[in-house]
């Protein structure tokens, strides 16, 4: 997975739980729980779908990276490299 893929993922996820999300014109660095006005539900409904979506195991230890579109993708990048190592064993 690179990085637009994890970010087309993370867009997907957000539009099932924010209906019409526009990303166009979005800060990478922004907070999407604050623009996209998710509370503690709609994030863990997030969560669950970038999970579903990617095939990446997401906990809630990983919350503080899930915050930023880019933090998101940069998280997917880094557990998908991960699991692809962990496999080579």
């Amino acid at each position: 997975m690179n990085h637009e893929q994890a970010k087309a993922f993370v867009r997907q996820a957000v539009q099932r739980v924010v209906p019409g999300a526009e990303f166009t014109g979005l800060d990478p660095d922004a907070s999407l729980r604050d623009t996209f006005e998710m509370d503690s539900l709609d994030f863990l409904e997030f969560v669950e779908a970038l999970a579903e979506l990617s095939g990446t195991e997401l906990t809630e230890d990983d919350y503080p990276a899930l915050d930023t579109w880019d933090g998101c993708a940069a998280h997917l990048v880094g557990e998908a490299r991960t699991s692809v190592q962990g496999r080579r064993g």
